[in-house]
């Protein structure tokens, strides 16, 4: 739900380039606790244009913080929650060296600088849209 507000509500103001920090761990499963606020995600998705064009967060890399991050957001009612992977826990159990990411789409950056709200309007590959 707290996703749904900020995308409603808050993303498409966010016309200057703005950068998002302090997710909510709820939010962020697959995300390293801050050390300080162990309820708050290392992650940051960079905003502009009322566009997310780029989402980045430190992989988490504890298994049993992750067992407890996926569960806790298996019960809750999100259609897009990540259901819990104990093979990849498992997998977590043998070592994963410190990590981190960040994904930026072409599209996206396509989208604000061709001043489109909708990203299928950038997809360059027309057999990939739904229709014309």
């Amino acid at each position: 739900i707290l996703d749904k507000l900020f995308s409603n509500l808050i993303e498409p103001s966010l016309i200057q380039p703005t950068f998002v920090t302090r997710h909510p761990m709820l939010m962020s499963p697959l995300a390293k606790p801050d050390p300080e606020n162990p309820g708050i995600s290392q992650r940051f998705e960079l905003f502009a244009a009322g566009l997310e064009v780029c989402n980045s967060y430190t992989e988490l890399n504890d298994p049993q913080i992750q067992r407890d991050t996926l569960t806790e957001q298996a019960g809750l009612a999100d259609p897009e929650a990540m259901l819990p992977d104990e093979d990849f826990c498992v997998a977590l159990e043998y070592g994963l060296p410190p990590t981190a990411g960040w994904g930026c789409g072409i599209d996206r950056l396509t989208a604000i600088l061709t001043n489109n709200c909708n990203i299928k309007d950038t997809i360059t590959f027309p057999l990939s849209k739904s229709s014309l």
